[in-house]
């Protein structure tokens, strides 16, 4: 069953990224050139492939995204073995409009290099 798409999204990114995005306009990471898609998280689950994919970076930022602002397909999929038994992650069948983006908010790892889960 698909869960009900929150308000707001999150997608993880470098600060540089971030910067070249909002001169191009759009969010185009390589992920949607490579698998087809954009990985996005909700704020509950992001600190999964942020220490999967990004443990010790300190250059990340968190992209919030409107979900009613996107104007590409988005689907909801499983995620990689070792994620939670279904849990099903939100993925953009093309690319964020910077005008769906609400916030950046720089996201860090505590001392140990790991992420932890956004607090609500």
């Amino acid at each position: 069953m698909r869960p009900a798409t929150p308000h707001i999204l999150v997608h993880l990114c470098s600060a540089e990224d971030w910067r070249a995005a909002r001169r191009r306009g759009h969010l185009q990471p390589p992920s949607l050139g490579s698998v087809g898609f954009i990985h996005l998280s909700t704020p509950q689950q992001v600190h999964l492939p942020a220490n999967r994919l990004f443990a010790d970076r300190t250059d990340l930022v968190l992209v919030h995204i409107a979900a009613e602002r996107l104007d590409a397909p988005l689907r909801w999929e499983p995620g990689v073995p070792g994620d939670p038994a279904g849990m099903l992650f939100p993925h953009l069948y093309g690319t964020v409009p910077v005008d769906a983006v609400v916030d950046v908010t720089a996201y860090r790892p505590g001392p140990d290099g790991r992420f932890t889960p956004l607090q609500p």
